[in-house]
């Protein structure tokens, strides 16, 4: 019999495929695996078309074309490998504290970068805003950006609602430093989430010999939430210094002004770029954190 669903879980070449039917273990189909992989064939957040045998398990027989994905590269001997974190992404929501432990706003940065070269739209959660006066003194500038940053204390239940919202019917990737309470919002909007999600990341980061474990978690309201960790080793590994600029919303609409064609921001007259941080109309720590990236520099 075959069926359509979407894998909420996948570990050691075996993938849970929810369907109308209910949750299916499947297999890929040997056809499928025919040939040199350069990447994950099937992964969390895929859709997938499956046969379900007598048995009661699956196998895959089809994999959609994917939208987006979080990508890592994995250097193996015979090849790079492309590990797909998260397939089909619909948003990455970034949680970082205000304070305890203070954000890392470069990595952030780095962060909404991956997500604008993945074409993943991204949303800042600033979490546990009872620790300071005005968590918009340290985030304010991304929402003149154009991001979308909400607010957040799980302990007082400030911006649970929005947040809540934001997530409804929507496959999200969670991602953040340590520390930054990922889990205590979880658990605070669904009793119980974040410590299912908290027990997979921990065993996604004990080391290459555990079996990792993908999965998605799924919401009450609709929709699923990921944890994916590792998105400050996400190399950005295909990209020239010459794209960085489109990465930067506030920057990519200057590049055409710029008086040459080859600029590089930094040192050129008649750079709109340099002109704009000069002026005040551009951040000089955004433009710092594009000048790191450009550079390769973590």
């Amino acid at each position: 019999m075959e069926n359509r669903g979407l894998v909420v879980k996948a570990q050691s070449g075996f993938f849970t495929v929810k369907t109308e039917d209910g949750s299916i273990v499947c297999q890929l189909r040997g056809k499928l695996k025919q040939g040199k992989a350069t990447g994950d064939i099937a992964a969390l957040g895929d859709k997938v078309q499956i046969t379900i045998l007598m048995d009661g398990s699956g196998v895959i027989e089809e994999v959609d074309e994917r939208k987006q994905a979080i990508v890592r590269l994995d250097p193996r001997p015979q090849g790079e490998y492309q590990q797909v974190m998260l397939a089909n992404p619909d948003q990455a929501v970034f949680v970082f504290a205000c304070a305890h432990p203070n954000p890392k706003l470069k990595m952030l940065d780095r962060f909404l970068v991956i997500a604008e070269k993945q074409r993943i739209p991204a949303i800042i959660v600033a979490n546990k805003i009872d620790l300071v006066d005005d968590a918009k003194n340290i985030f304010g500038l991304y929402a003149t950006i154009g991001y979308r940053v909400i607010y957040t204390s799980a302990k007082n239940g400030d911006g649970l609602d929005e947040l809540k919202k934001i997530l409804a019917q929507k496959i999200s990737a969670f991602a953040g430093p340590s520390g930054a309470g990922k889990s205590s919002l979880l658990n605070a909007l669904q009793p119980g989430l974040g410590l299912a999600v908290n027990e997979v990341s921990t065993a996604m980061n004990k080391g290459k010999h555990t079996t990792v474990t993908r999965e998605l978690f799924a919401l009450d309201g609709g929709g699923y939430v990921a944890d994916t960790p590792g998105w400050k080793s996400l190399a950005l590994w295909d990209t020239t210094p010459e794209e960085m600029d489109a990465y930067f919303p506030e920057l990519r609409d200057l590049v055409q002004h710029c008086q040459f064609s080859d600029c590089t921001h930094i040192h050129e007259p008649g750079c709109a770029v340099v002109k704009a941080v000069e002026e005040g109309r551009v951040f000089r720590d955004r433009y710092e954190s594009y000048l790191r990236l450009r550079e390769g520099k973590e």
